[in-house]
């Protein structure tokens, strides 16, 4: 049988931004659009990713609602979609958060470290 080729789309919702029904009909249109431009039916999937927050983000997580009625739009219109479901969010460890605060945080004890060490050179030489 023939491999069949296919372009996954990437697609992150954010709350009040991209995440309307108004927004879900025209990615539909966008997809349908790749379709024929590259003739052929289902040529391209939609891998739907609620946005993931972050410390000092304005942004927020589309709501489970938000998120189902926007990939019915999408399945409606008989378009391949996905909703991918992030691990670790709970914990900050998702997309690589968990990783920053790690190394936010050894920076701090390394910056700590330099201080404590200053200050006892200080206070030998006094």
């Amino acid at each position: 049988s023939k491999k069949r080729d296919s372009v996954t789309f990437e697609y992150t919702l954010m709350k009040g931004i991209n995440d309307q029904p108004e927004h879900a009909r025209q990615l539909a249109r966008l997809m349908r659009q790749f379709d024929n431009a590259v003739q052929s039916k289902d040529a391209g999937k939609v891998n739907l990713i609620p946005f993931n927050p972050f410390p000092g983000t304005r942004y927020e997580r589309s709501g489970e609602t938000e998120i189902r009625a926007f990939q019915k739009i999408l399945l409606d219109a008989q378009v391949l979609t996905m909703v991918r479901r992030t691990r670790g969010d709970d914990i900050d460890a998702a997309c690589g958060q968990l990783k920053g605060q790690v190394m936010d945080r050894t920076r701090r004890q390394a910056e700590f470290r330099r201080t404590l060490e200053g200050q006892a050179d200080r206070d030998a030489a006094a």
